[in-house]
Protein backbone atom coordinates (compact mmCIF):
# COMPACT_ATOMS: atom_id res chain seq x y z
CA UNK A 1 0.00 0.00 0.00
CA UNK A 2 1.14 3.01 -1.16
CA UNK A 3 1.31 6.09 1.53
CA UNK A 4 0.02 9.48 -0.19
CA UNK A 5 1.27 12.81 1.90
CA UNK A 6 0.55 16.59 1.10
CA UNK A 7 3.22 18.52 -0.70
CA UNK A 8 3.69 20.70 2.36
CA UNK A 9 3.99 24.06 -0.19
CA UNK A 10 0.98 23.64 -2.66
CA UNK A 11 -1.19 20.74 -0.39
CA UNK A 12 -0.90 18.39 -3.97
CA UNK A 13 -1.56 14.85 -3.34
CA UNK A 14 1.63 12.98 -3.64
CA UNK A 15 2.78 9.60 -3.37
CA UNK A 16 5.70 8.50 -0.53
CA UNK A 17 8.04 6.45 -2.94
CA UNK A 18 11.68 6.05 -2.90
CA UNK A 19 11.47 6.86 -6.91
CA UNK A 20 10.06 10.50 -5.89
CA UNK A 21 13.39 12.48 -5.38
CA UNK A 22 11.68 15.35 -3.82
CA UNK A 23 9.57 13.89 -1.39
CA UNK A 24 7.28 14.98 0.32
CA UNK A 25 7.92 17.88 -2.03
CA UNK A 26 5.83 17.01 -4.71
CA UNK A 27 8.49 18.83 -7.04
CA UNK A 28 11.72 21.00 -6.86
CA UNK A 29 9.68 24.38 -7.29
CA UNK A 30 7.85 23.51 -4.19
CA UNK A 31 11.33 22.26 -2.33
CA UNK A 32 13.07 25.88 -3.26
CA UNK A 33 10.13 27.26 -2.65
CA UNK A 34 10.19 25.74 0.92
CA UNK A 35 13.94 26.18 1.11
CA UNK A 36 13.67 30.43 0.36
CA UNK A 37 11.01 30.58 3.26
CA UNK A 38 13.85 28.48 5.92
CA UNK A 39 16.46 31.43 3.89
CA UNK A 40 14.29 34.35 4.53
CA UNK A 41 13.72 32.94 8.54
CA UNK A 42 10.25 32.70 7.95
CA UNK A 43 10.06 29.38 9.63
CA UNK A 44 13.00 29.03 12.92
CA UNK A 45 13.59 25.87 15.24
CA UNK A 46 12.90 27.47 18.43
CA UNK A 47 16.25 26.98 20.71
CA UNK A 48 16.79 27.52 24.46
CA UNK A 49 19.16 29.75 25.74
CA UNK A 50 21.90 28.04 27.90
CA UNK A 51 21.35 30.48 30.86
CA UNK A 52 17.33 28.82 31.04
CA UNK A 53 18.97 25.57 31.22
CA UNK A 54 21.48 26.47 33.80
CA UNK A 55 19.03 27.52 36.59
Amino acid sequence: MTTIVKCPTCQKAVEWLPENEYRPFCSERCRLIDLGQWADEQFIVPVADEDDDNE
